[in-house]
């Protein structure tokens, strides 16, 4: 076991005892890839904070549920993308309109932490991927980007297999147009 799990296991139980500083010591460390992970699925950068605070708090609250702490990092990406998720559907029923599709908007490039962001070819495809369908831009982001394969997206996006596997495979073809399109 590497330092770092062992780190994480010492946190999380002083965690479980309320400590604030180990609190805030996990916060750090997973604060920008939760932030990032619920910001590819409601497309808000505040609405994306908020999913992130409500999921930390969560997690803390729900911490003796979790039963290996060698998994808390899975285990709190569950909880924002299921968090996003139920953003995503509950404005999708209320037929909301990005604010971004309004009025126009400098991006802040918070989508992606990684040292692929540079590359022109990946910002390119994002942002084209931002133009597609609402449901076939989620279903990419999932399976694509969060790497959710399809039985989970079916349980996520509550369709059945055979929709999910359709709605993919014509995501992938539009943004294969869509690519095309612009080079």
């Amino acid at each position: 076991m590497t330092s770092t799990n062992q780190d994480i296991e010492q946190l999380l139980l002083l965690c479980k005892s309320s400590n604030q500083r180990a609190q805030l010591e996990i916060y750090n460390r997973y604060n920008k890839a939760m932030y990032n992970t619920a910001l590819r699925i409601v497309k808000d950068s505040y609405r994306a904070e908020d999913i992130m605070q409500e999921s930390f708090l969560t997690a803390f609250t729900k911490l003796n549920t979790l039963e290996d702490t060698n998994l808390f990092g899975a285990w709190l990406k569950r909880i924002v993308v299921n968090n996003s998720i139920a953003h995503y559907n509950k404005t999708a029923k209320q037929n909301e309109v990005p604010l971004e599709t309004v009025i126009y908007k400098v991006e802040d490039d918070n989508g992606i932490e990684e040292c692929s962001q540079n590359s022109d070819k990946v910002k390119h495809i994002l942002k084209v991927m931002k133009t597609l369908k609402p449901n076939y831009s989620l279903g990419l982001s999932l399976h694509l980007i969060e790497g959710y394969d399809y039985e989970e997206i079916c349980d996520i996006m509550d369709i059945s297999y055979a929709s999910c596997r359709t709605m993919i495979s014509r995501a992938k073809e539009s943004l294969r147009k869509k690519l095309m399109q612009t080079a």
